[in-house]
């Protein structure tokens, strides 16, 4: 006897989507008319940092790219063979965008290292004049996607690169104050490798969480001991086996579950109320949506070919 529960949620993740695709696009925009500007600036001034992070927004432009592509892909309708449609498509494009900042941080490295110990002239009044044009945009494109960071892996990967942008323009800003007022060339390196720090964990971050849907590890914050035993304080529960949580991708939990029940209270409640039960626990104590149980009497347990925990 089997149960699915989850449809609750589908609305929501479609919306959502929608409205996220509506930020990326603006945001998009914002990115690649700052990826000219910056570039420029790097060409006129002779800066290593601006050039830095005009050629890390123009990798985020194409990672905010993949995660609108992603968006849209996600939002296909499922199929016979594409159970659970597309919603994994934002994860890849999460594992993309940090395999491309891990990129961006071994350019910075190299070139910075260089930088540092051959120091170039640089314009440090262009500098300024461009990093704080990029500034304003980052800001922009940040205010524009913060309220849906967490939503989904896609909008954080999103997100993370637009912050890491709008800290290498503060760098590209300091370093051009310091070379203006100081006359150190190498503040211009010393910014670019900064940036290359800061972007590094970030990355790091991100692919460990993608990579953690992928492996169907339970999701963030569910202990599938805690959630065994709520499902055993159901009533007339004798035993829960067979239990596995997953993300389908972010914010889509799910469940499934081999519960064993009494044979009084089958008999006694029926299959459905028990069902109903299950369902409502999962929900309410650990926000999934998505549960499937397989509800057994208990005098069939000695028909079970596995009855060992997982």
């Amino acid at each position: 006897m089997n149960a699915g529960h989850g449809h609750t949620s589908g609305h929501a993740h479609a919306a959502g989507r929608a409205a996220d695709r509506r930020r990326l696009v603006l945001v998009l925009l914002v990115t690649a008319s700052v990826v000219v500007v910056e570039a420029v600036g790097a060409w006129l001034s002779g800066s290593l940092a601006l050039l830095a992070d005009a050629g890390h927004m123009l990798t985020d432009a194409a990672g905010i790219l993949i995660a609108l592509s992603a968006s849209l892909i996600a939002s296909r309708p499922v199929s016979p063979r594409r159970t659970f449609g597309y919603h994994r498509a934002e994860i890849l494009a999460a594992v993309v965008n940090a395999l491309v900042l891990f990129a961006v941080c071994a350019y910075l490295a190299y070139a910075g290292t260089r930088r540092l110990i051959d120091p170039a002239d640089v314009d440090a009044g262009q500098m300024l004049v461009f990093a704080a044009v990029g500034l304003v945009a980052n800001v922009a494109s940040l205010s524009l996607l913060t309220s849906r960071r967490d939503s989904s892996l896609n909008m954080k990967a999103a997100y993370l690169e637009v912050f890491s942008d709008a800290l290498g323009s503060v760098l590209a800003i300091v370093a051009g104050l310091l070379v203006l007022t100081t006359g150190f060339l190498r503040a211009d390196s010393v910014a670019s490798l900064l940036i290359a720090a800061m972007v590094l964990p970030r990355a790091w971050a991100l692919l460990r969480e993608a990579g953690g849907v992928l492996l169907e590890a339970a999701p963030p914050g569910v202990d599938v001991e805690q959630v065994r035993g709520h499902l055993c304080g159901v009533g007339g529960v004798v035993d829960v086996h067979d239990l596995h949580a997953w993300t389908i991708t972010s914010g889509m939990p799910a469940l499934s579950a081999h519960v064993t029940v009494s044979d009084a209270s089958l008999a006694e409640r029926g299959v459905g109320p028990i069902l109903d039960d299950l369902t409502g626990c999962v929900a309410a104590h650990f926000g999934i949506d998505h549960a499937t149980f397989q509800v057994e009497p208990a005098s069939h347990r000695d028909h079970e070919h596995d009855t060992e925990h997982p």
